[in-house]
């Protein structure tokens, strides 16, 4: 008799059957008899199919066995057919050749749905995150490499401003230049992580090096550490694979000189090694704004060893200078103080394109040195171990000129405002470790665990220094020996911009130093009990330790310390009526001790003042942040579309917050914190208070057809003061803080980014953003009466493939060059960040 081979999909099946029962949680008999029933059927069909085709055979066949009637599979039966069905999908994708629109041998990102790279299906903290975001109980919305793409995002500020529920703030403390970010209402700007490693201190990131960009909203100290009251942000970046090799390049030309050329090169160097390099090139003006530059240069280099399969071990370093002429965006228009009229002065006449810094003097120049090992051991197939160290060198280096104080004349062309020079020469030094172990084990109760204990020490360290010298000249070249600040300056038509300044004198030799000591340990686990109910929950203590230092105007040298030992958990529940959805309920704390926000030179905007002749320094305790969510998410359209909404509130309690006390008598009465030297009116800081912001968030991302791909959201907020033990900015116009909303927000927003594949050549998309009204105030409440417009924005692209290797694309940003602004400081005659206007870039790709 000739040997019987059995069909592929039976022999599919049984390799199927005979994995490792332990990786079914206990179900593999289960899934073994599901198998088995498949295979028969699969051949039972194919000799059905095959009668018609072949003549009559008579052959002595066996006495078919009686079979048992034929019954309902039980629930643990379906739930284990399904399993298989989605095992067999999944090594399907493996097996299948990338698709992907770059061409044949394109990057592709790890995280993201193969086939709708719009949906990312997992985030990089695989340990501390180890179900789907599907089934992971927090709103969490992540921009994938296409995403940054197709927004044509080129820096961590374009992505985030284009994203609901996001908005930007202007540096405080000095720190005018910068990343700062409102998530949900709360300041972020030290929440900023790079593949899970805090990124401390204020510094502008470019996208070059960035695979995916992930928004971790809600408190999340026992994920993150200190601070994360509104969410947190971490950058993935590219890693090399050895996958296959690649060459990619990306040039760009756009209105207003723009030039950018984008290299991504990775070399398989053998099974077990690859290499992967980039480099960055940038030289442009930006749209809309006279005299302002944005040059950008950078380099980044990532290794992946992998000398055993229990063994992988990988290395990144990455290199940015971001250097130009800065802006600090424009005068706000206010008719009187005890009004809530006005706006910014572009709405009022003034030349949009006016810039009011002086072109001979002002320049910035920030950079990032990040050298990165990660090493993973998978002890056995249920243990691993990892431990990162990260070494890292920010630096943030500027003169600029803030446009404040307008003085109203009649008629208002004649206005003038005060040119305010403002400096800063900041050096951040952070070393990291973080040691992690994951273990993955079954329980008697039928529950699959994912365990993960850690131990991270973060040491922290920056410089604070300022220029001399930038008092402004007056328009003979005479020295203006004032405040340092030019106070005739036009407003609408600024006639100093041009003025031969010299070489600032240096810097002053009397920084301030910020250094940050954190040891911390944490434990989390995720319960999974059969894809029905998942729970999840988590400890963190950090050992948190904070010292400063610091010269008055005198020369005379402070300094003053704290310690706080900071405990923080989360819980949460998931159950999943379906396999393709989740319902969850999470509940989070976190807690932002002072100094957190590290870039701070003062209590006032974070930080810590240094004891110092005649000065009160008053030590609060962190403020204390909590919140619930509960949301629902599902896959739709063959899985390929995620749709997540969720309901939340965070309240937080021990709330800083700033209020004019007259005297130093009235201070200390107060028992409040201000900085030495302070004479005449003090600005006193206290804390004790509370406020509550809830709201809806809604998120969809992926494929609705084969052709059709969105990307969005839409957060519909409220806030509220509901404790303040300071009065209103502006009494006149509130008596009180409480009731007010926050300051700095923008309550309501939306995006959408939605694109068409037209044919296999062309495909057409676009994006619309909306912001709600912004009102300004001092740290707390909405207590100023100044306010930035609600605006639409609308951008469009249309790409064509030329062939498999090179394609072109085409952007519009800001089609109908709306004026719009992104921000506003906190005082009562701010200045306002003005948004860029319209611009168009043609980008050539080519990947092979």
């Amino acid at each position: 008799m000739g040997q019987v081979v059995a069909p592929k999909s039976l022999r599919s099946v049984a390799a199927f059957d005979s994995m490792d029962e332990r990786s079914w949680g206990g179900s593999g008999k289960t899934v073994s008899a599901v198998a088995s029933l498949i295979a028969v059927a699969s051949v039972s069909t194919g000799a059905q199919a095959q009668q018609s085709n072949l003549p009559p055979v008579t052959v002595d066949a066996p006495v078919e066995r009686p079979r048992p009637a034929a019954s309902k599979p039980t629930a643990e039966q379906v739930r284990a057919r399904n399993a298989l069905r989605r095992a067999a999908q999944r090594q399907q994708a493996a097996q299948a050749p990338i698709v992907n629109t770059n061409g044949p041998a394109a990057d592709r990102n790890p995280y993201a749905d193969p086939a709708a790279p719009y949906k990312v299906d997992h985030v990089q903290a695989g340990g501390k995150f180890p179900e789907k975001l599907v089934d992971t109980p927090k709103s969490i919305t992540v921009l994938s490499k296409e995403v940054l793409e197709d927004k044509n995002a080129t820096t961590l500020k374009q992505a985030i401003l284009s994203t609901a529920g996001v908005t930007l703030g202007t540096g405080e403390g000095g720190n005018a230049f910068g990343d700062r970010f409102f998530i949900r209402g709360f300041d972020a700007r030290n929440d900023i992580f790079i593949d899970g490693v805090r990124d401390s201190g204020v510094s502008v990131r470019e996208n070059f090096f960035t695979e995916q960009v992930e928004i971790l909203r809600g408190p999340g100290s026992t994920f993150s550490g200190r601070g994360i009251a509104g969410g947190a942000i971490n950058i993935v970046t590219k890693q090399a694979t050895t996958e296959k090799s690649f060459y990619n390049m990306d040039t760009t030309f756009g209105t207003d000189h723009a030039k950018r050329v984008t290299l991504d090169v990775n070399q398989v160097i053998n099974p077990t090694l690859a290499v992967r390099a980039g480099g960055l090139f940038q030289d442009a003006d930006v749209a809309g704004r006279s005299y302002v530059t944005d040059n950008r240069n950078g380099a980044f280099v990532a290794t992946t060893w992998n000398p055993t399969d229990a063994i992988k071990v990988t290395g990144s370093y990455i290199h940015t200078e971001l250097t130009g002429i800065p802006d600090f965006g424009v005068p706000y228009y206010r008719p009187s103080t005890s009004s809530t009229a006005g706006g910014p002065f572009p709405d009022f006449g003034v030349n949009r394109n006016n810039f009011y810094g002086f072109v001979n003097r002002d320049f910035f120049r920030t950079g990032q040195d990040i050298g990165t090992i990660n090493a993973e051991i998978q002890i056995t197939p249920d243990l691993m171990l990892s431990n990162k160290i990260r070494d890292s060198r920010s630096t943030q280096n500027y003169i600029g000129t803030l446009p404040e104080a307008p003085s109203l004349k009649n008629p208002l062309s004649a206005s003038t405002l005060s040119a305010n020079p403002q400096s800063r020469y900041q050096v951040t030094d952070v070393f990291a470790n973080q040691t992690e172990a994951t273990y993955k084990f079954n329980d008697d109760a039928g529950f699959k665990h994912t365990l993960l204990g850690g131990v991270e020490y973060d040491r922290e360290r920056s410089s604070i220094d300022r220029y001399t010298g930038l008092s402004s000249e007056q328009a003979t070249g005479t020295p203006f020996s004032g405040s340092g600040s030019k106070s005739d300056v036009s407003v609408f038509y600024p006639q100093y911009t041009n003025l031969p300044f010299p070489i600032p004198g240096g810097l002053t030799g009397l920084p301030t130093k910020i250094a940050i000591d954190t040891v911390s340990g944490y434990v989390m686990d995720s319960a999974n009990y059969r894809d029905l109910v998942i729970l999840n929950g988590g400890f963190r203590y950090d050992d948190y330790s904070i010292k400063t230092s610091g010269y008055a105007a005198s020369g005379a040298f402070g300094q003053q310390s704290a310690e706080f030992l900071i405990p923080n958990f989360n819980l949460g529940l998931t159950l999943k009526p379906l396999p393709n959805g989740s319902v969850y309920v999470a509940y989070a704390t976190s807690a932002n001790p002072v100094g957190a926000e590290f870039d701070g030179t003062s209590t006032a905007y974070g930080g810590l003042n240094p004891t110092l002749a005649g000065g009160n320094t008053q030590i609060f305790g962190p403020e204390k942040n909590k919140a619930i969510e509960v949301g629902t998410k599902w896959e739709l359209f063959d899985r390929h579309l995620l749709l997540t909404a969720a309901l939340f509130q965070t309240e937080k309690e021990n709330a800083r917050e700033s209020q004019n006390v007259g005297n130093a008598v009235a201070a200390a009465a107060l028992g409040c914190s201000y900085p030495a030297g302070t004479t005449g009116n003090i600005s006193c800081i206290t804390a004790g208070a509370s406020y509550r912001i809830r709201g809806i968030d809604l998120g969809v991302g992926g494929k609705i057809t084969d052709k059709w791909s969105v990307f969005g959201g839409l957060v519909l907020m409220e806030s509220e003061v509901t404790k303040s033990l300071a009065p209103s900015a502006n009494k006149t116009l509130y008596p009180t803080n409480v009731g007010l909303p926050l300051a700095n927000i923008a309550h309501q927003s939306f995006s959408l980014l939605s694109k068409y594949q037209l044919s296999d050549t062309w495909e057409l998309g676009g994006q619309a953003v909306y912001r709600s009204k912004i009102y300004g105030g001092t740290l707390l409440a909405a207590n100023q009466g100044t306010s930035i417009p609600s605006y639409w924005r609308f951008d469009v692209f249309a790409e064509a493939k030329i062939d498999k290797n090179w394609q072109v694309k085409l952007f519009v940003n800001n089609i109908f060059d709306k004026r719009y602004y992104d921000a506003l400081y906190q005082s009562a005659a701010p200045f306002v960040l003005e948004a860029p206007g319209r611009a168009a870039y043609l980008v050539l790709s080519a990947r092979y």
